[in-house]
């Protein structure tokens, strides 16, 4: 069994639409300010950015850390977390 925190697991079975960018799992209250700083304002832009870099995880998380300053965990959780949602839904 995985193990996801409830924030991932109530991310990945529910609509994305409408959520902010800080019900993303890994990205919390500092990460997603620094986020909506460079515009990225809701769950479904920080998706679009996902999709964009073709779903490079390497690509994804260098972005994650430079414009939002996420860890190596945070990063790694965001990550599993689009890839999960986006597999289940598109």
């Amino acid at each position: 069994m995985s193990s996801t925190s409830k924030k991932h697991q109530a991310f990945c079975s529910e609509p994305m639409k409408g959520k902010p960018v800080t019900a993303v799992p890994g990205i919390g209250r500092v990460s997603g300010g620094q986020l909506q700083s460079q515009g990225y304002h809701k769950a479904t832009d920080v998706l679009g950015k996902y999709l964009t870099v073709n779903e490079n995880r390497n690509d994804f998380q260098g972005w994650l850390k430079d414009d939002g300053g996420a860890n190596s965990k945070q990063q790694g959780d965001a990550y599993k977390a689009m890839r999960e949602w986006s597999d289940n839904n598109l």
